[in-house]
């Protein structure tokens, strides 16, 4: 049982049940749908594959759409794979019509109003770098920088332009209402660019009647220079360095990561890392040396997850995958169980959830003062168990809830194993089922020492305001 989460995305390579299934029981928590590919006729399919294994399977998991946002890509081109020689011009037209490597055009019909004279234009994440030098009509004249093969529906990166299009699409609505239709947990919005969208996003949610919470994806500059206000209106942060690593220096990106991981870690919100974690695993049953560095390392920073992407969706070995990550991340805890004492910070909340927060960091240093095997909490919202998440104990968490929105939630949070049960009438009926969870599950042994956090009455959010010692089966007899 390891602590960090691991989020998988579906595709064609596991669209079985069974591969799904293995993913499960190689340690997958969520489940991502990424509306960039395929329509939502295959995500419909490939949800109520994933839901039929659910049914039948003991783990909880939860499942996150990922949104599109404004992407900009190149249009259609004919023929493919057209070489741009760095030094030529070439020519970037407003419209819909088939290019080539010469003239060639975007599904953004304000690029030609927007992108000005030194304006860098970035394609294929990177692959290509243009530079705007002039106009010619409603033609932008561009001088190729860095050449390369042009291939269609690639995407544009433009870090010099400030563009006006709106981070939620209409395509996003479309996607928005399909997931609220389903109950999908989590709503992941690319291109954030202020906190104004995320609160945008959140309200029409909530006029909809439904429970999604929403995950900011931090891929631009402008985020990054609003990137507080965007954590505090967030629910969860995905660092999603495949849009971060071309829009901004390459070589700023590991100290960007640590930037956002750490100011998560002080506001309590659940941090992922995202983008090429086993990135030679689509194509290769082994990962790279580096990469499984970087998944460490990440871990080190204390990120709640990491995400696959390709690696699941459209690679050969997803189950493999799911494995490796797993592996590591099994190793790195054993190592940071061993070597360092844990770190217990002070979260920055509001004043409703002040008294939940710092019992969550003395529920932590109590674990380690008693050695303690396990921390049981009633979470009726989750907002408990983010709080013990976030304070790293050292310990599993085993957080109860009557509600399964609540529960399937929990599933992005960092040592927290969700548990959906009825509300116990009382603590000791509470502890009563705790022990039957525990010694059934053989996370700790009768006599070992638990701790119980909870409230008064229990299943009432925000009552928790009690931390008990109980010995595993004391009661029986």
């Amino acid at each position: 049982m390891i602590k960090t989460k691991i989020i998988a995305t579906l595709g064609p390579s596991c669209a079985e049940s069974g591969i799904i299934e293995a993913m499960i029981d190689n340690g997958v928590d969520v489940f991502r749908l990424n509306f960039s590919h395929g329509t939502l006729d295959e995500h419909d399919k490939l949800l109520e594959t994933l839901n039929a294994v659910r049914c039948r399977h003991h783990q909880m998991t939860a499942v996150l759409g990922d949104l599109c946002g404004p992407k900009i890509r190149i249009g259609y081109i004919e023929p493919e794979g057209q070489i741009l020689y760095t030094g030529e011009k070439v020519r970037i037209a407003p419209g819909n019509q088939v290019g080539t490597a010469h003239r060639f055009s975007t599904n953004y019909e304000h690029f030609n109003k927007e992108v000005d004279i030194g304006h860098r234009i970035f394609l294929d994440d990177g692959q290509i770098t243009l530079r705007m030098v002039g106009r010619d009509g409603e033609d932008l004249i561009c001088e190729v920088v860095v050449g390369g093969p042009l291939y269609s529906r690639k995407g544009i990166n433009l870090p010099d332009t400030q563009i006006r299009i709106p981070s939620i699409t209409e395509f996003d609505f479309e996607c928005i209402d399909w997931a609220i239709r389903r109950s999908l947990d989590f709503l992941a919005l690319s291109f954030v660019r202020s906190a104004d969208e995320i609160n945008e996003l959140e309200e029409y949610i909530r006029k909809a009647g439904a429970d999604i919470k929403i995950i900011a994806k931090i891929e631009t500059p402008q985020a990054l220079a609003h990137l507080e206000p965007i954590v505090n209106a967030s629910d969860a942060v995905l660092v999603a360095r495949g849009d971060l690593g071309v829009e901004m220096d390459l070589a700023e990106l590991p100290l960007i990561q640590k930037r956002i991981t750490k100011m998560c870690r002080d506001f309590g919100k659940p941090v992922i890392v995202a983008t090429q974690m086993l990135q030679s695993m689509i194509e290769s049953p082994t990962a790279t040396r580096a990469e499984v560095s970087d998944v460490a390392n990440a871990i080190m920073d204390y990120t709640d997850a990491v995400l696959l992407s390709g690696e699941t969706a459209i690679g050969k070995y997803p189950v493999k995958a799911a494995q490796t990550i797993e592996r590591i991340a099994r190793v790195t805890e054993e190592y940071l169980d061993e070597q360092y004492t844990a770190i217990h910070p002070k979260s920055t909340t509001t004043k409703e959830l002040a008294l939940t927060a710092a019992m969550a960091r003395s529920v932590a240093q109590l674990v380690e003062d008693i050695d303690a095997r396990l921390v049981a909490v009633w979470s009726q919202s989750g907002s408990t168990a983010r709080f013990l998440s976030k304070a790293r104990i050292d310990v599993p968490i085993l957080a109860l809830s009557s509600d399964e929105i609540s529960c399937r939630q929990m599933c992005l949070h960092y040592g927290v194993i969700p548990c959906c049960r009825p509300i116990p009438e009382n603590i000791r009926q509470f502890t009563s089922l705790l022990d039957e969870l525990i010694t059934g599950n053989n996370w700790a042994q009768a006599g070992d020492k638990i701790i119980l956090v909870a409230g008064q009455p229990l299943g009432a959010a925000g009552t928790t305001n009690s931390i008990n010692v109980h010995n595993i089966n004391a009661l029986q007899g």
